[in-house]
């Protein structure tokens, strides 16, 4: 298999679960990569960069209009805004594609099951579970009281959610995406990592056969 996609909901596991399985893979994992290729093409922080990665449209005006939380008095038109969002994405999706023609990776999040829906050498996974499930999940892992993990995940998965749909139109959630669903909360994520590897070796096999 050489590429792998894996979108996540929140405190579903793809952090963890991704990692581990790209290991048994021998794959790169691809996460982090992605907004330092964005950083360094438009001349913005690294910081910068994956706070748009992780927040989705709702950070573009600050951190690509020029409306930071600073504020210079400055009111951007909304022409300019749409060419800065089309950079935005436009570097996103080469850094994706260039990290996949690259060699055998799993790339976590960034919408990639989209942006590389036409290649036939990937599988793409979702990975989700009920909300309950991953509250309490987000508390054990985050040290986090209910309340603050109940809001987490609204947040979270509003913006994961919001980032998909805003430039693609697209349902993160939709299987229409993905050919591997897997409820993470049902099944724990060790059932999870086990049958996403198997998943992989299974389509790997069929592809070099067909």
């Amino acid at each position: 298999m050489a590429v792998v996609t894996m979108s996540a909901s929140y405190a579903a596991g793809g952090s963890a679960i991704g990692p581990r399985v790209a290991r048994r893979l021998g794959m790169r994992f691809i996460d982090r990569a992605i907004p330092v290729s964005v950083a360094g093409q438009l001349g913005i922080s690294v910081e910068e960069a994956e706070a748009i990665a992780e927040n989705g449209p709702s950070r573009l005006w600050q951190l690509f209009a020029g409306m930071s939380s600073a504020g210079y008095g400055m009111v951007v038109p909304a022409e300019d805004r749409r060419v800065t969002e089309r950079q935005l994405i436009g570097q996103t999706e080469t850094g994706i594609r260039t990290e996949a023609d690259a060699g055998s990776c799993l790339i976590l999040g960034h919408a990639a099951a989209v942006v590389l829906a036409e290649r036939s050498d990937t599988l793409h996974v979702r990975l989700d579970g009920a909300p309950e499930g991953r509250i309490q999940t987000a508390m054990r892992q985050h040290g986090l009281d209910r309340d603050a993990a109940e809001a987490a995940l609204k947040e979270n998965d509003k913006v994961r959610a919001g980032y998909v749909k805003h430039f693609y139109q697209a349902d993160s959630a939709s299987p229409n995406l993905y050919h591997l669903v897997l409820d993470t909360v049902r099944l724990g994520w060790d059932h999870a990592e086990e049958l996403i590897v198997a998943a992989a070796r299974l389509t790997d096999a069929d592809t070099r056969d067909s």
